[in-house]
């Protein structure tokens, strides 16, 4: 991770340097914060854009609300500041990590300290890498489940939410694949460690629904709008895991990964083993939007 300058914490830039916290940070025992995962990408005219800035936003604050985390900031001011944080530290392309979390003060699950909110900026290229962009990813599916909707908001992108994903990905990891797949709690297809996924059979494309442990995603709205400009219909279902198996193309999406082809899973070549043609068409497509060929509600210039 490269340093950068400046970073937003509590209504201020400071140096990065001095953005810290107390050891006590209730977050930082038990969890209970959120964050978003947003991109600024430089478009084709030489300009610079936060994709899709004000639903993620909006998100933050919905996470807020889901985990009774009051904010002094509106949602104008954390977009505000999400740009100026961008322009103090002079980059063109960037990854964006606004984080709220709980101060130190009391501990114990039943605290309620202060709010405070951040914002850091960083460069990071492609989640899953370069080569996954290109010719897929080797996928496995993980032995830890999603949380059903009822043990976990799952509509919320909660801090402490990640400890399931980061014990996913480290055991698909270490037995040497790329990505983590989990089922949800009856055993269907639920979501990657850090994606949603969409499988295409015959044609048809198809994604888990959104009524389940998925996180609403906005890469998967984006996608799904995209497909439709296409022309192509996206069928919102309960997914086997075997149907990943005898899928004709899978692939995963989400900020950091952005769209990102599978070309495996569980040992079983999905397709020919490559990026798909629809899979190549829809990537494609995601790429020119992040650009600038999109709607302009959707880029926030910076």
């Amino acid at each position: 991770m490269e340093k950068v300058d400046k970073i937003w914490l509590d209504g201020q830039l400071v140096d990065w340097d001095d953005a810290n916290v107390h050891i006590l940070t209730h977050t930082l025992h038990y969890g209970l914060g959120a964050f978003e995962g947003i991109r600024c990408y430089k478009l084709d005219d030489g300009r610079s854009a936060v994709f899709r800035l004000e639903e993620h936003t909006r998100r933050l604050f919905d996470s807020c609300k889901i985990a009774m985390m009051p904010m002094e900031f509106t949602e104008e001011q954390i977009n505000t500041a999400i740009l100026e944080t961008i322009r103090a530290n002079g980059l063109d392309e960037c990854y964006v990590r606004p984080l709220v979390f709980m101060g130190d003060g009391a501990m114990g699950l039943g605290a309620t300290n202060p709010t405070r909110v951040a914002v850091v900026v960083w460069k990071w290229g492609a989640y899953l890498g370069d080569e996954g962009i290109n010719n897929g990813i080797r996928a496995k599916i993980s032995s830890f489940a999603r949380a059903g909707v009822n043990s976990l908001m799952a509509k919320g992108k909660i801090v402490g939410h990640y400890v399931n994903s980061i014990l996913a990905k480290r055991e698909v990891k270490l037995a040497g694949y790329d990505e983590a797949i989990l089922l949800d709690p009856q055993g269907y297809v639920c979501e990657a460690s850090g994606e949603n996924i969409f499988i295409i059979r015959d044609g048809v494309i198809s994604t888990p629904a959104l009524g389940g442990s998925i996180l609403g995603g906005i890469t998967r709205h984006t996608v799904m709008t995209l497909l439709s400009d296409l022309g192509y219909e996206v069928n919102e279902r309960v997914i086997a895991r075997d149907e990943l198996y005898t899928a004709d193309e899978i692939f995963m999406v989400g900020t950091a990964a952005e769209l990102t082809p599978v070309r495996e899973v569980d040992d079983r070549t999905i397709g020919n083993g490559s990026r798909g043609p629809i899979t190549e068409q829809i990537q494609s497509r995601y790429f020119a939007a992040v650009r600038g060929n999109a709607p302009a509600e959707w880029l926030a210039i910076v």
